[in-house]
């Protein structure tokens, strides 16, 4: 049974909502899932993980949260080898710039990205609480 960690920021409980989302769907999919924040998560975790999910939301001129979220993401993210991994994160403007950059940032860290990244518009409707779920179950 594989064994995956949703770490996420939120500031309005919208990526949470997500975060919560992703690991119903790979509860669903038959996997044991932790869901921390990111200020609980950090490099000695990863080796007890199969696979990641991480969760930020777009803050200030479209960048990840800069506090918490962004010095963890960067501690961790060569660490991860071949490790599963998917993004996912809201936002309420912008195009999604911030996602696209942590994408690449991802890719150049050597991150196995297993499925697109997910964005959702302010709270997530029902569609987008199918993605988060698929984006769970493609980690599972």
């Amino acid at each position: 049974m594989d064994q995956i960690m949703v770490v996420y920021w939120s500031s309005t409980g919208n990526t949470e909502a997500m975060a919560n989302a992703v690991a119903d769907g790979a509860k669903e999919k038959g996997a044991e899932v932790d869901v921390i924040t990111a200020a609980e998560f950090g490099t000695d975790a990863v080796s007890n993980y199969d696979a990641f999910a991480f969760g930020c939301p777009a803050m200030g001129d479209e960048v990840l949260e800069e506090d918490e979220f962004q010095p963890m993401w960067d501690s961790v993210k060569d660490s991860l080898g071949g490790k599963k991994t998917v993004l996912f994160g809201s936002y309420g403007w912008g195009d999604g710039e911030w996602m696209r950059n942590w994408e690449e940032d991802a890719k150049a860290a050597g991150v196995n990205l297993a499925a697109d990244v997910l964005i959702a518009n302010e709270a997530p409707d029902d569609d987008a609480v199918e993605s988060c779920k698929a984006l769970g179950a493609a980690i599972a």
